[in-house]
């Protein structure tokens, strides 16, 4: 099993920034790739970036040039620095993990963008 625990949610004015951060624990080894996801209310959850044990990243186009992932292995941990942060931003994000088995996800953290 592996868990993830989110953190760095909450509310910002549009252009402003935050940062998301996800620690893994359990049986980490396993972990490949780590990413964000987002779920806006009424919609499907959808991938923002993601990032590979390697360090191969890949980026929603919505997202491109805004978000930057990144990931300290040394601490099992991903971040997700947002900038220009716009009120379509405002979702839940989730952290996920992938392993050749099963995936985990987090439990979510709320961002929400006034305008």
């Amino acid at each position: 099993q592996v868990q993830l625990v989110e953190s760095g949610g909450g509310l910002v004015q549009a252009g402003g920034s935050l940062r998301l951060s996800c620690a893994a624990s359990g049986i980490i080894f396993r972990i490949n790739t780590m990413g964000w996801y987002r779920q806006a209310p009424g919609k499907q959850r959808e991938l923002v970036a993601e990032i590979t044990s390697g360090g191969s990243t890949n980026y929603a186009d919505s997202v491109k040039g805004r978000f930057t992932i990144s990931r300290d292995n040394a601490k099992n941990t991903v971040y997700l620095q947002m900038n220009s942060l716009k009120p379509e931003d405002t979702a839940v994000y989730y952290c996920n993990a992938r392993t050749a088995g099963p995936n985990f996800w987090g439990r979510g953290t709320q961002i929400t963008v006034s305008s």
